[in-house]
């Protein structure tokens, strides 16, 4: 799966310490299918050399309004109206205090800012990615400026926290790589689901025998945690309910960790109230100890294995469905079903038990921890699969569908 496949990506780098951090973005967003073209202020050259952005971008980089090499196809020295009409985006990181200001006083006089004020507004949008001490970044002036660029149509990043290259800590960082890479992504991705609060539950959950061993399962919850970064991409505003699991949180995603069936029934009634749409992707186990052990249980040489009793949990998605039937429907609900076999008939008959509209199967053992998964889609009309595939690009899959059956 290639995220960036056939985009054209104009790579500004204005002065500061974060230009490092260009060179590892460069090289991610061409192994991410884009081309990109580096264009460097003065500043910028104090900080990281063209000859690496030249190396990493195998493109000639650009540095001076003057320059007269062919730019865009175009031999006419006018590198600044040539080499933003074929992007697909000016992403400007890192965006300096200073750099900001300009662009918002329409002030060219390098080449990458008559570059940003002579790109076509309504075709080539303008990304920027703040970098600047925590004072500088805080300052009412910086603020009224990225404030100001918002309001004019840039689309301004929010900053990272932490250690500063002065030796200070706080706000003002430039995003990761990694993270302006995923922003890109979303910027590009088409928001089907703008306006909606999606709930998501994902991973297991453990049940206490005693205060050291539970019962659980396999979930990873990696598919789960697939759906919560495709739905946001997908422009809706997420919330992810995780069982125990060792996974980051995706980017923009509101988490919260439970990690029994009955933690996990807490959250999501709660959070229902105001959803639209709930897939219920965790792997909810279906039974627990009536009345955990206060300490470690341990042998007593019989040979036999303690008494216990047992109690079902709830079953949470019926729940939600059959509040949001009485709610009008205002909740659309999504079921899976972790099955070993039958998978058709399984999801079929699990579907019309817990009252969803849409139902996502797939085989338990085949997926559990696994990085590919193949879905099973079962709905009133039928089912439809979802071939193996990688379980993000399986998610933004079922996000279109869901998004399509959405009510109008």
């Amino acid at each position: 799966m290639i995220d960036l496949a056939g985009k054209h990506i104009v790579l500004g780098l204005s002065g500061g310490i974060a230009c490092y951090k260009a060179a590892e973005l460069c090289r991610s967003l061409i192994k991410q299918g884009a081309t990109v073209q580096v264009v460097m202020t003065e500043a910028a050259e104090q900080f990281i050399t063209a000859v690496t952005l030249q190396a990493l971008s195998g493109r000639p980089v650009f540095t001076s309004q003057w320059d007269a090499r062919t730019s865009g196809g175009v031999d006419n020295n006018m590198p600044h109206i040539n080499l933003s009409r074929e992007a697909d985006a000016i992403l400007i990181a890192p965006a300096s205090a200073d750099f900001m200001a300009k662009l918002l006083h329409g002030r060219a006089d390098d080449l990458l800012s008559l570059m940003c004020l002579a790109r076509p507004l309504d075709k080539v949008p303008l990304i920027l990615a703040p970098a600047m001490n925590r004072e500088m970044w805080a300052h009412p002036a910086t603020q009224r400026n990225v404030e100001q660029l918002r309001a004019d149509g840039t689309m301004v990043l929010d900053v990272g926290a932490g250690d500063q290259a002065c030796g200070e800590t706080g706000d003002g960082r430039m995003l990761e790589p990694e993270e302006l890479q995923y922003e890109l992504v979303r910027f590009f991705t088409p928001k089907v689901l703008a306006g909606q609060h999606v709930l998501i539950s994902a991973g297991p959950t453990y049940e206490a025998i005693d205060p050291v061993r539970g019962i659980t399962n396999l979930s990873s919850g990696k598919m789960g945690f697939a759906i919560a970064r495709a739905a946001h991409e997908a422009g809706a505003h997420v919330t992810l309910v995780a069982g125990p699991v060792a996974l980051p949180t995706p980017r923009g995603v509101g988490r919260i960790n439970v990690k029994s069936a009955l933690n996990m029934q807490k959250s999501l009634h709660l959070l229902a109230q105001t959803a639209t749409v709930f897939i219920s992707a965790a792997a909810v186990a279906d039974w627990r100890p009536a009345v955990p052990a206060s300490q470690k249980i341990k042998k007593d040489g019989s040979g036999q294995p303690p008494a216990m009793a047992f109690v079902e949990n709830p079953d949470i998605l019926a729940e939600i469905a059959s509040g949001a039937r009485a709610r009008s429907g205002l909740l659309y609900c999504v079921g899976f079903a972790a099955e070993s076999q039958d998978l058709l008939a399984q999801a079929q008959k699990k579907r019309e038990r817990k009252g969803v509209p849409l139902l996502v199967g797939n085989i338990g053992p085949d997926t559990f921890g696994q990085d590919e998964n193949a879905l099973l889609l079962v709905d009133a009309q039928g089912s439809t699969d979802l071939p193996r595939a990688d379980k993000l690009h399986l998610a933004r899959q079922l996000v279109a569908e869901i998004a399509r059956r959405l009510p109008a």
